[in-house]
């Protein structure tokens, strides 16, 4: 691999001044980060964009960020890859997009803006083999959709099915409705529109993804515990005036792909849905389809056993909701950097529900042992793993567990949440970064910031126990 650029993200992240930077969690030293973008695995490493302002922690001039890792822990930072081009396409910002193999080429389909406040098109870029330099010549494979229905489009996801090759997009319809919209893609360079895919009007969608405008949509095919597999829709649930609030947060349906008997156009059928996170602070994430053993970027393997997924989520900076103490503007403009990404999860599909957990690689930052078997009350570090188990056996009851700063009239609670019996949480926190995954659910993701002086604080239900560990930077 050529010129691999910059130092370590998370060596950088153990000498960032600013207490609440993350240190587990790659990203640049400064700036503004936002939604994952054209996350891959290529030639032996696995890739992660995301939309960046290296100026400012604001949102604006959208740049694609990008780090690198063989192994899901040792990561690289590398040049941003992506910049609006003036007079181009996207010449108000690179935004939401993916990287795929075509050809054998790395290539990025990526949503362009020309003018602020207006329509994004789908613009092509070409990359080197190590994803590190890009080749942007303003080529648009997609325009707005010559269809009066259609008043918003954005956020394109590549995906193969029956051996063709299909994208799709999030919109929004001039009746208030969100859709998908569907192309076939024979060339990268030429999306061919197939008309409006799905719509929140559909009973499933309008049950669990009720949004005006369908962002970062997502379709991978992952196991199940039922035997076969499931395909799994992600959204991001945009409502006018969230502002990066995002209250409908993130949504997902659980279905079926099938081909049209007339037009051979795949079918999604929805059965079930859900929450894809139960925390405020979590939005726009991008998932990208695996084949164990093989490289991703093209169809997945057919003769895979075990079709997989990992998925990628955005933590932005809050100003606080639910008791949890926040940064203004000022602070945040004062520290020089916003957002941060998730660690990367496992998706799959247990019982007909969606469940997630962290990449098993995570499992390196595990360092010394702070608590074992401990019960009631437990102090944390401020980099920390945790794993809660619930009492078992028989008459055992349920409780909750809470994790919370600081004592007395200063004390916050970042998080609470059931505990039954026999269940399992296992918790990172990460400076101002907490995830909670419950065995057999989706994840929590929370953002909370320690005053001077303020340590976390795990209370316990009767019967339940914690192991904690200090999370420490692989040698």
């Amino acid at each position: 691999m050529t010129d691999l650029a910059l130092s370590s993200s998370l060596s950088m992240a153990a000498t960032h001044p600013d207490q609440a930077f993350p240190r587990f969690h790659p990203r640049p030293a400064q700036g503004w980060i936002n939604d994952p973008n054209g996350i891959s695995y290529i030639n032996g490493r696995y890739h992660v964009f995301f939309q960046y302002n290296p100026s400012s922690a604001r949102h604006s001039h959208i740049n694609w960020g990008h780090v690198s890792s063989p192994d899901l822990v040792q990561w690289e930072e590398h040049p941003v890859a992506l910049s609006p081009q003036a007079g181009g396409p996207d010449s108000a910002g690179c935004w939401t997009g993916v990287v795929t193999l075509d050809d054998g080429v790395p290539t990025a389909c990526y949503s362009g803006i020309q003018d602020h406040g207006g329509h994004s098109q789908v613009v092509i870029a070409r990359g080197s083999a190590d994803l590190v330099s890009w080749e942007q010549d303003g080529h648009v494979a997609a325009s707005m959709p010559e269809d009066p229905l259609v008043t918003a489009v954005r956020d394109p996801f590549v995906f193969w099915f029956g051996g063709a090759r299909y994208a799709m997009q999030g919109a929004g319809l001039s009746d208030g409705r969100a859709a998908l919209l569907l192309y076939t893609v024979e060339s990268l360079d030429d999306w061919k529109y197939q008309g409006i895919w799905l719509t929140s009007d559909d009973p499933v969608a309008a049950a669990h993804t009720p949004a005006e405008i369908w962002e970062c949509p997502q379709l991978v095919q992952v196991p199940s515990s039922s035997g076969g597999s499931s395909w799994v829709m992600m959204f991001s649930l945009w409502l006018s005036g969230d502002d990066h609030e995002h209250a409908n947060g993130v949504g997902h349906l659980i279905g079926s792909l099938s081909a049209d008997p007339e037009s051979g156009l795949p079918v999604f059928a929805p059965s079930s849905g859900g929450k894809s996170d139960f925390g405020r602070d979590f939005y726009a994430p991008q998932m990208v389809q695996l084949s164990y053993g093989a490289g991703a970027g093209a169809e997945p393997a057919a003769a895979a056993a075990e079709p997989a997924a990992l998925l990628w989520g955005w933590a932005n900076e809050g100003p606080g909701r639910d008791g949890r103490r926040g940064r203004t503007q000022e602070e945040i403009d004062d520290a020089g950097w916003s957002g941060v990404l998730t660690h990367p999860r496992v998706v799959s599909v247990v019982d007909g529900a969606l469940t997630v957990s962290p990449v098993p690689e995570v499992g390196a930052y595990r360092g010394a042992s702070v608590a074992t078997g401990a019960a009631g009350a437990v102090e944390l570090p401020r980099f920390a793993e945790v794993l809660v188990r619930g009492a078992a056996g028989v008459g055992s009851g349920s409780g909750s567990v809470e994790l919370g700063l600081g004592s007395g009239a200063d004390a916050q609670v970042v998080y609470s949440g059931s505990l039954a019996p026999g269940e399992e949480l296992r918790i990172f926190i990460d400076a101002s970064l907490v995830e909670v995954y419950r065995s057999g659910s989706v994840a929590t993701t929370l953002r909370a910031y320690p005053a001077p002086g303020q340590s976390w604080r795990l209370t316990l239900p009767d019967g339940a126990t914690a192991d904690a560990w200090e999370l420490t930077l692989p040698a």
